[in-house]
């Protein structure tokens, strides 16, 4: 209801008053309360209540009308707390007198801060006199009563002194609340008396508040993966977030009764430009989280996928080649929390060391001229080193390396590598001495990673390397990529040097006996750090990472022969991957000519290496045996074709003749004799042979042949780590909608498939093998899981009248947010004699059943298909034929199939 509905007096106006922004507002010329005036109104009004609840519903729709005129959150969010105190004020005096000496009336938590978002709580304490607490307790319940009947939420607490003191010492969330605590009316003496009694000198001490708020943080910064840089992040509990604001200024007044975290300059504690970035800081992330409550019309402190789209649109925010509106605004959100991030670190082992270490002794340990250690922590020698000698911004990483035994750097050696980082320039980058550094801590045995963390949060990374520099706090718009570009190339150098450890074999045996064989790890690191550096700038940041690199091996002194090997690798670090992902590995010509591309065989390592480290640094979930189980199968088979020699490949009539030699052996070894293998094989075709191993077929033939004439499908399922999932192996008659039924069933089943081979045999039987896992992306091995996939397999193949029912699992927020329109491609295998058709679109249940149904209705039949979900994108390859067997090798045939299938999928899109 609007003011004017409840027919208000002319002079109602006054109660809220807001001005349109002219340069810089006032809090007053915001939006303020107008007691008197809103008094005489409600004079003139025969319900208040609902005058009351018109009142704020005006204010919210002002505060919001102000934002979106571009008064900045910063002015508009203690104005919002201003306006709420005179309004509590006014409803207190309803009910208590304004100098009542036993009672008072206290803002707490955010509110006690004067900060109020549009979906922030309302929390306030009523402090109470011991005696006073049965003679108030009805006038109390009538207040609270009142302010919820208008419409205001508030968490309210009622406490005695001796409450205060009891719940405060019990629970530090309590304690902070009331050190927080603000004034609003009531009692003077009251609140000091409170503010007194829970004071450090009664209750948490500055150690014990200190460690306390200490391990609350470590516990929320898990919750979050210890990283600022998830996809969907909380601007506030979140590292890096408003909260780590918030514990500076809880630990600066515990120790120094600090109001504002100015008076830490005053301490020595900051300097005035990082103050000044804190407030910025602050600011922005007030900016969006005024925002996110305006936008939600509630509390909401998660930067949901949606959230981030339509507020980059509202910041400003467009979409520029290579470089979405949404990924330049979540660079600055990420860039923002992780400089909030490191000058709290930075603070919070300031207070540390004044807090807890104060009484320690702490004469220093020489290390060399310009570095010392004093109590377990690396400093420097005169506050003047950096100046005098510019190298030591790096070698001071490379100390640390070589000296394992110390903790960390001491937060004053770490405000001095902030503030030279303008040090590190051109001249200092030409200089040989900081490369020379630069390339013996990649080549340390031990502390590579870390230190390469270290040197990105203190910003001497993306300034020794400007390209890298670009690329920190970049996010890529998509559910594939977990991290931000510099995190995840962070991350496969961390994949990398674990390979190289012994204590990781258990899990990574093959990897470390790879590792071990390469003559220089460190080209590999070098290839890890510029692989994904060109995200971003336009263009193929394979071929514009390579010429970095290579730039980059140059200036460093490599040889011609590492610099060439480095920028081969950069320039291919997605071959391997998108060569096992999209292509039939199965056929010798493909490892042929993916061995062409290799050379040789350390080639081959080094990109096998970094393509593992790659895929398992994109995305936690993204890592499972069967991508394993696809890299090493090509690995292995390129390999093979390398030593066999390149003027030698192995032709499809071998690799048919080896895989039929080993299975007959096998076959034979179990009492079956030759002509009932051979009458099983006639029906197969080539094709069955070239594409699956002599284990397989060893399997398929033994379940055949133990069959017989029976006409009932055969259908078996088994866990088969050599293809890292579980093969679901169906013989059966062939019909026309067998694909579409069969992923339709699968899918109805919860399962995921990864890869489905389609052998239609001579004498009308098709031979089909599906690899899946469950969605958790873990294989089956669950005998009574298996049996259900089988069984509910066997009956809708048997009763082919009856239509699956449609799959009904639930497409989740997620996965609605990255919808995308669908693209086809095709290109013609003519070796083969098929027709590649490529496909991308975004994922959900169901849709390789929608697209089974497009080909059937198409007549298009499915040969092979490579299944791969690219975080929210499907993008599959299908190799198929007409139904005469032949490639489709026409534009009109193109065209009708690409229509149905956009048709088909777009128009499911919910």
């Amino acid at each position: 209801m609007a003011v004017t509905d409840i027919a208000f007096p002319p002079t109602a106006a006054s109660a809220v008053r807001a001005e349109p922004p002219s340069g810089g507002l006032r809090r007053a010329e915001i939006a303020l309360f107008d007691a008197k005036a809103f008094a005489h109104d409600l004079v003139a009004v025969a319900n208040p209540l609902a005058a009351f609840r018109a009142l704020l519903k005006q204010s919210d729709a002002q505060f919001k009308e102000l934002f979106q005129q571009g008064v900045p959150a910063h002015e508009l969010v203690p104005a919002r707390a201003g306006f709420m105190d005179e309004l509590l004020r006014f409803v207190w005096l309803r009910f208590f007198e304004a100098d009542a000496p036993d009672m008072a009336l206290a803002a707490v938590g955010g509110y006690g801060r004067g900060e109020l978002h549009p979906g922030s709580d309302v929390d306030i304490t009523i402090l109470l006199d011991e005696q006073a607490l049965e003679a108030r307790r009805s006038g109390l319940e009538s207040f609270l009563t009142y302010l919820w009947d208008i419409g205001l939420e508030v968490g309210h607490s009622v406490r005695t002194l001796e409450d205060c003191v009891h719940e405060g010492a019990a629970d530090i969330t309590v304690a902070t609340s009331l050190m927080e605590a603000r004034l609003l009316t009531g009692s003077s003496a009251l609140f000091a008396r409170m503010r007194a009694a829970t004071g450090p000198d009664r209750i948490w001490p500055d150690t014990a508040f200190f460690e306390s708020k200490k391990r609350e943080r470590c516990q929320r910064c898990q919750k979050y993966n210890e990283t600022a840089f998830n996809l969907e992040p909380n601007i506030k509990d979140g590292p890096g977030g408003l909260r780590d604001m918030q514990m500076i200024g809880w630990v600066a007044k515990r120790h120094f009764g600090a109001s504002t975290l100015q008076e830490l300059v005053s301490h020595g504690f900051l300097s005035p430009s990082e103050y000044d970035e804190l407030i910025d800081c602050r600011n922005f992330l007030w900016q969006v989280r005024f925002a996110l409550h305006a936008l939600t019309g509630r509390r909401e402190d998660m930067l949901l996928f949606d959230h981030q789209r339509r507020i980059a649109q509202q910041f400003g925010y467009r979409d520029q080649d290579h470089n979405l509106a949404v990924e330049q605004f979540m660079q600055r959100y990420y860039r923002t929390v992780n400089a909030l991030g490191r000058l709290n670190e930075m603070l919070l082992q300031l207070f540390e060391e004044a807090i807890l270490l104060a009484d320690e002794p702490g004469e220093p340990q020489i290390i060399n001229r310009r570095f010392q250690v004093r109590r377990g922590y690396l400093e420097v020698t005169q506050p003047n080193v950096f100046l005098r000698y510019p190298f030591a911004l790096l070698e001071i990483f490379l100390v640390l390396q070589q000296h394992p035994e110390i903790k960390g750097l001491r937060a004053s050696t770490i405000r001095l590598i902030r503030d030279h980082r303008p040090l590190i320039d051109d001249k200092f980058r030409n200089d040989v001495r900081p490369r020379s550094l630069f390339m013996e801590i990649l080549r340390q045995p031990h502390g590579v990673t870390l230190q390469l963390r270290l040197m990105n949060a203190y910003g001497v990374l993306p300034a020794y390397l400007p390209e890298f520099g670009n690329i920190v706090g970049r996010m890529q718009y998509d559910l594939f990529h977990a991290y931000t570009v510099d995190q995840h190339i962070l991350f496969v150098v961390r994949n990398l040097r674990r390979f190289f450890f012994p204590r990781f074999d258990r899990q990574d045996s093959e990897y470390s006996a790879i590792m071990e064989q390469l003559p220089k790890p460190e080209l590999l690191y070098i290839a890890g750090l510029y692989h994904d550096i060109a995200k971003g700038r336009g263009g193929d940041h394979s071929i514009l990472g390579a010429q970095d690199a290579e730039r980059f091996c140059r200036q460093h002194g490599l040889s011609s022969f590492d610099t060439r090997l480095v920028a081969w690798l950069v320039r291919h670090h997605l071959t391997l991957s998108l060569t096992a992902q999209k292509k039939d590995i199965h056929d010798p010509d493909v490892i042929h000519q993916f061995a062409l591309q290799m050379g040789d065989q350390m080639r081959l390592d080094y990109l096998y290496l970094l393509t593992v480290a790659d895929i398992r640094g994109t995305n936690p979930h993204l890592w499972n045996t069967w991508r394993a189980s696809l890299l090493w199968t090509l690995y292995k088979a390129t390999r093979r074709a390398l030593r066999r020699g390149l003027d030698h490949p192995i032709d499809k009539e071998e690799r048919i003749r080896e895989a039929q030699t080993q299975a007959r052996q096998r076959l034979r070894a179990t009492k079956i004799d030759g002509e009932r293998i051979d009458r099983v094989w006639e029906g197969f075709g080539d094709d069955y042979f070239l594409r699956h191993s002599a284990d397989e077929i060893v399997w398929h033939t033994r379940a055949i042949i133990k069959k017989g004439h029976n006409e009932r499908s055969l259908v078996m399922a088994r866990d088969d780590p050599g293809r890292g999932g579980t093969e679901v192996f169906i013989y059966t008659r062939d019909q026309d909608n067998l694909f579409a039924l069969i992923t339709s069933i699968l899918d109805q089943l919860g399962l995921t498939i990864l890869d489905a081979r389609i052998i239609t045999g001579h004498c009308g039987y098709t031979l089909d093998s599906f690899t899946v896992l469950e969605a958790s992306g873990s294989p089956i091995r669950d005998r009574r899981r298996i049996k259900e996939i089988t069984s509910t397999l066997l009956h809708y193949l048997g009763r082919p009248d009856i239509t699956p029912p449609a799959p009904n699992r639930h497409i989740s927020r997620i996965q609605k947010a990255f919808q995308m329109p669908t693209l086809v491609s095709f290109r013609e295998d003519q070796a083969n004699g098929r027709t590649l058709v490529e496909l991308v679109s975004w994922d959900r249940p169901g849709l390789l059943c929608q697209v089974g149904q497009v080909f059937m209705e198409c007549g298009v039949q499915v040969h092979n298909a490579k299944i791969a979900t690219i975080g929210a994108r499907a993008e599959d390859v299908f190799f198929v034929t007409d139904r005469d067997n032949l490639p489709l090798n026409d534009s009109e045939k193109y065209a009708a199939l690409r229509m149905a299938l956009v048709e088909q999928l777009d128009s499911s899109e919910e």
